[in-house]
């Protein structure tokens, strides 16, 4: 049999590169880059290539399970919903809604069935405990965004392409191809950017791979980004060099922001950020001066006691120094479909909203519909009303993930009844009663909902399946459609299909009202997640308007394009005012409650930092925890190592490649050792997603090399109180050598 070639989105991080599979027989041959995907060129990284690993992976799961004394036994699909229904709306009925709670994971954002279809199991539910993923890492900048634009998605992007200096603060994107900011082969871009003569600037408390690149590195104490960001805006208003450029007219607050930052000189932030007064000032000076440049920063500036305030002062340096919405700054992608901010009203709206409803247990406030998957222990732990007792996870993994996994895994382990729709049976999904397996991303459909709207240029891919699903296997979609229907006392015998034109049908009646029966009309023929992306692109900034423009876009021509890589829909453009969703149609650039909490750093200024502390790291191989199975991405050196700086690892008597205790209070890890001039003096560097060695999973590569969790080393109760995000790095630690090395 002849070759076939099909072209696939990747769906392993946020770099979203086309993929060239070529498959015979119904087995997969080869991926590599697509050369001709308008998004990524040709660009390829590991992961793409370890797909063909997940697909074939002997230990995902193919069945559902149904754990039947103690032990989880394969089951089909009919006996699986059957026990769901059995057990979990009586749940409801005695307890109320919210003694349910969902988590959600990262892998459902590169899944457009999961995306656009949990929500509706969500509001099925009727619960307000809804945990995901976003307040482990990203929540502070949506929250910032969303205050400052109207919007938790309308993030400022690098516009890569035309920048003339780069400024990276706590992120990697030589690793990680970007981070809330879609940037495949982000090293062939900076290296162009230096061609041209820019410059590339890190600060950040490890050398990273994007580091060893950089015009320049500094080093900076974990956590003490806020009081950087802020002492480089003092520099600017004390230096008359601030500049509102192209959005002057559009902006509120500058002179709140001058007053809010005053405390915060370079002399008065020197110890606590471990740079030099005179750095910060050039630095600040080098922004202002430089005719295009952007600020970007992201994971180590988001997961930290001050990730929001963090967030917020990048953006306002972006807008101070007059390098917002303008070519070779910080700039907005316009998706083609999916984006609230290309939606209703251009220039004003409702803004955003926190604290709707809060936790029973802590009173943390709800951000974006969501509470902190931190509190997701104490509200199952703890007696009375609301209590949690039911729990459905969608591929996610927090007894990984989040802080204080074994408290957590505990408290798993004391729910009346645990549904997960997960593709492995891992750290968490192992307490589940019962586990819906995905499809492989190759069976499936997809189109990226949210990663065109934090793209480095404007475009719309669409990825048919590959192989085709098991027989019997539902979609999805259709699987949350099932959950939803059963806890709405629907039962299991309703056609997903059926329950899908139902759906469609209330939603296109909210959204297009009296025109409600022309889009179904247009949408014949379509179901599913197909259906609501068609809707999206014909209603959005480029679409057809259901035949009102017919050189737009629709589905059909989405999917024409697949072979040819896409449509390109060019690079960023200015979008301010019209991208703001504000109240007031202004940049709000000095929301009140940043303001207040600002006060919190300037009352922290004083406290002396810790002699050691540690922070995570990313690795190109393995920024999720389920790529630990994957052989490709498994093999060579270990990556789970504590790197220590040689001064620490001497005066702490640690020895390369043995094992080390690190301990933060009553907790405690165990690591290899990894002595590297990588690292500031005074900080540790320990890789997230590890600790697989825990029983009862089927992990059979991770758990050869398990690795040290790092979240079991960290507080749950320590968040972010803006966002409610967890606080993963600047922790204070002790290290001692323990006896033993680590196989591997």
């Amino acid at each position: 049999m002849s070759d076939t070639i099909h072209h696939r989105i990747c769906p392993l991080c946020e770099a979203c590169c086309g993929l060239e599979i070529k498959v015979r027989s119904g087995q997969l041959i080869s991926i590599r880059g697509h050369e001709q995907d308008v998004l990524s060129k040709g660009y390829l990284c590991p992961k793409g290539v370890a797909l063909k690993d997940l697909h074939e992976d002997a230990d995902r799961l193919r069945t559902p399970l149904i754990k039947r004394n103690g032990v989880h036994q394969s089951a089909t699909w009919d006996e699986a919903f059957a026990e769901i229904e059995r057990r979990l709306p009586p749940i409801i009925a005695a307890h109320g809604r919210n003694a349910t709670a969902v988590v959600v994971g990262n892998p459902s954002a590169h899944k457009i069935g999961l995306l656009s279809y949990f929500p509706k199991l969500v509001r099925a539910l009727g619960t307000q405990n809804v945990f995901s993923a976003s307040t482990l890492d990203q929540m502070p900048k949506q929250l910032a965004s969303g205050m400052m634009f109207g919007h938790w998605l309308s993030i400022a992007l690098p516009d890569i392409a035309r920048t003339q200096l780069l400024l990276v603060i706590g992120a990697n994107p030589l690793a990680s191809n970007g981070s809330m900011w879609t940037v495949p082969d982000f090293k062939g871009k900076a290296r162009a950017m230096q061609a041209r003569g820019g410059k590339l600037i890190v600060i950040d408390p490890r050398r990273t791979e994007t580091a060893a690149i950089a015009d320049a590195h500094h080093f900076i104490r974990p956590g003490a980004d806020v009081f950087l960001l802020a002492a480089m805006l003092h520099t600017l208003f004390a230096e008359n060099l601030v500049r509102l450029g192209a959005v002057e007219i559009w902006v509120n607050g500058v002179d709140e922001v001058c007053a809010a930052v005053a405390p915060f000189s370079p002399e008065a932030v020197t110890e606590r950020c471990g740079l030099p007064a005179s750095t910060i000032r050039e630095l600040a000076r080098q922004l202002a001066g430089t005719e295009r440049a952007a600020v970007y920063a992201r994971i180590g500036t988001c997961t930290q006691e001050y990730g929001t305030l963090a967030s917020w002062l990048v953006d306002a340096l972006n807008v101070l120094t007059g390098h917002l919405d303008v070519p070779g700054g910080a700039m907005f992608a316009k998706a083609a479909a999916f984006a609230a901010n290309t939606a209703g009203r251009a220039g004003v709206g409702k803004g955003i909203s926190t604290g709707r409803h809060h936790a029973r247990v802590s009173g943390a406030p709800e951000v974006f519909g969501e509470l902190p998957i931190t509190c997701l222990a104490e509200e199952i732990e703890t007696p009375g009303d609301d209590q949690v007792r039911a729990l459905i996870t969608v591929a996610t993994n927090p007894v990984l993930s989040s802080p204080n996994g074994p408290r957590l895994s505990q408290a798993l382990d004391s729910l009346d009844f645990m549904v997960s729709l997960d593709i492995y049976l891992n750290e968490t999904t192992r307490h589940a009663d019962v586990i819906l397996p995905g499809l492989s991303p190759l069976e499936e459909m997809h189109y990226d909902l949210a990663f065109p709207q934090l793209s480095w240029r404007n475009h719309a891919r669409y990825s048919p399946p590959v192989l085709p699903p098991p027989p019997g296997q539902p979609e999805e979609w259709q699987t949350l459609l099932k959950l939803a229907a059963i806890v709405k006392n629907k039962g299991t015998q309703l056609d997903a299909n059926a329950l899908d034109d139902e759906e469609f049908a209330q939603d296109a009646q909210r959204l297009f009202g009296a025109h409600a029966d022309a889009v179904i009309h247009a949408t014949q023929g379509l179901r599913g997640p197909q259906r609501v992306l068609d809707m999206a692109l014909r209603s959005g900034p480029y679409g057809d308007g259901f035949g009102l423009k017919p050189e737009g876009l629709n589905l059909a021509k989405v999917m024409a394009s697949n072979s040819s890589g896409g449509i390109d829909l060019g690079a960023l453009q200015p979008r301010i005012p019209e991208l703001l969703r504000t109240p007031s149609g202004k940049i709000e650039l000095a929301p009140l409650s940043f303001i207040a909490d600002l006060q919190r750093a300037v009352a922290d200024l004083q406290r002396p930092a810790p002699d050691l502390m540690v922070i995570g790291r990313r690795d190109l191989r393995s920024n999720n925890s389920w790529m630990h199975n994957l052989p490709l991405l498994a093999k060579g050196p270990m990556r789970c190592t504590a790197l220590v700086h040689p001064i620490d690892a001497a005066r702490l008597q640690l020895s390369d490649g043995a094992l080390a205790t690190l301990e933060a209070g009553a907790r405690q890890v165990q690591a290899q050792v990894q002595i590297s001039e990588q690292m500031m003096p005074g900080v540790v560097s320990l890789p997230h997603g590890w600790g697989h060695d825990l029983p009862d999973t089927r992990l059979a590569l991770a758990a050869q090399r398990p690795g040290a969790n790092l979240n079991a080393l960290l507080d749950d109760q320590l968040r972010d109180p803006l966002s409610g995000n967890a606080v993963l790095g600047g922790i204070a630690i002790t290290m001692r050598p323990c006896s033993g090395v680590l196989a591997g």
